[in-house]
């Protein structure tokens, strides 16, 4: 347990959350949207509603289960007990390994613009992805606080160059260029569901506050604050940016840009509105990625206190940062890592990526289900149980939805990523026998 001079606030809490969402991705994502039309915003707002009801979930749930980190893992676990708790836990902590990889490739893309270097020789882009993720987890290392600091900087330099575009954009908007509804061909009942999947990943990361929450100032009321700030913050970010870029160019520019908002800041204010907004990417994957490498030890941690993941993940350095299980988690992302600049296995590592968004929609569903047999056994009246299980039922459906838009390839093959936990479960269930 952190003394309470170590913890975070709610500022440095609500970073996480913003941080952990926003990666370098959004940056790309409005360009990948413009191809199917204006209806990608309802896309937008369905998702960013599903997200909202998600975190309502989370923020509630840190009420109920104060002081305990662990987030989704801890959750399940209440509501399902030992097995689902450790499966979600498993899945989980595999994908936060794995998007930390893609995350730092992500970055190496975003500095390339700076660097074109990084675009042609591999060594120096794999030497700079490499040093990225050792350096944060060095940061990590020295604790919550020190992390906290960096993610809440980062988290800064990443939002003023969005809300420079969104602010100064909105002068420069034109209903000329906004793309017609639909540009796709297909109907807009077939075109819907797509743009709703593709905006889905920009989502993940809500439940990031509630992982952590040992380590939280006040956590019964700061990390229910900061899951629905974070989470607010960044869906506003994210639709306004997008209406901004779809009224500012037109869309046979935007749907091929590499870099749809600093193409936005060079007509907003030259070359140097570019660089600044192309320099913000790379500092969104930056700040992303240290709070995703706070995450990877912190989820084996709160599951190895409860003797369902090896006892070496529960060990502590003198900063209170579980060192070994930073250490595992970063050897872990540098291997994958460094399989994607290996000529051949870039199909699979795309794939890999797409198979971690799964185990992410997993939790969501469960902790869902878990929230109204939580508050089941609580015996709560029956005008809060009624509440319960709209939110519940609600979240329950989403994520439903949400692993259904993620394809049929990658359910299966998620699937069998979770089944392969089972024998890791029996083992962790016999040495506690002993």
């Amino acid at each position: 347990m952190s003394s309470e001079s170590q913890k975070i606030g709610l500022v440095t809490t609500t970073s996480l959350v913003v941080g952990n969402m926003i990666g370098a991705g959004i940056f790309l994502l409005p360009a990948t949207l413009a191809g199917y039309g204006s209806i990608s915003l309802l896309g937008w707002v369905f998702t960013a509603a599903g997200a909202i009801i998600l975190a309502k979930i989370f923020s509630n749930f840190s009420k109920i289960i104060v002081d305990k980190s662990g987030g989704p893992y801890t959750y399940s676990k209440a509501g399902f007990g030992d097995f689902v708790g450790f499966l979600v836990a498993w899945g989980y902590w595999i994908s936060v390994w794995v998007s930390n990889a893609a995350i730092a490739i992500a970055i190496i893309g975003a500095l390339s613009f700076f660097f074109p270097v990084l675009e042609t020789n591999p060594v120096i882009a794999v030497s700079v992805g490499l040093s990225m993720i050792w350096f944060f987890t060095w940061i990590n290392s020295k604790g919550v606080q020190a992390s906290g600091k960096m993610q809440v900087v980062t988290t800064v330099l990443k939002l003023l160059p969005l809300v420079f575009i969104i602010l100064v954009g909105a002068f420069f908007f034109s209903l000329d260029n906004f793309p017609d509804f639909n540009l796709t061909g297909e109907s807009d009942f077939a075109t819907f569901p797509v743009v709703a999947a593709l905006t889905l990943y920009a989502f993940l990361g809500i439940e990031s506050a509630t992982i952590p929450a040992e380590n939280v100032k006040n956590p019964e009321r700061t990390v229910s604050r900061a899951t629905m700030l974070g989470t607010i913050i960044t869906t506003c970010i994210y639709i306004f940016g997008t209406v901004v870029l779809f009224g500012i160019l037109p869309v046979d520019i935007l749907k091929d840009s590499p870099a749809p908002f600093a193409e936005a800041g060079k007509i907003i204010g030259g070359e140097y509105a570019g660089y600044f907004v192309a320099a913000g990417a790379a500092i969104s994957g930056i700040g992303a990625l240290n709070g995703w490498i706070l995450i990877v030890a912190q989820i084996p941690m709160a599951t190895a206190k409860d003797n369902m993941f090896p006892r070496v993940f529960k060990k502590e350095n003198k900063n209170g940062a579980p060192f070994i299980g930073l250490i595992i988690g970063s050897l872990l992302s540098s291997l994958v890592m460094l399989m994607n600049f290996t000529e051949g296995l870039v199909d699979q590592f795309s794939f890999i990526i797409n198979l971690t968004v799964l185990t992410c929609l997993i939790p969501y569903l469960f902790v869902s289900a878990s929230y109204v047999l939580v508050l089941i056994e609580k015996k709560i009246n029956l005008n809060a149980m009624i509440k319960t299980f709209i939110l519940g039922g609600l979240g329950f459906a989403y994520s439903i939805w949400a692993i259904y838009g993620s394809g049929h390839e990658t359910v299966f093959y998620g699937f069998l990523l979770l089944l392969l936990g089972i024998p890791f479960y029996i083992i962790m269930k016999w040495n506690q026998r002993k």
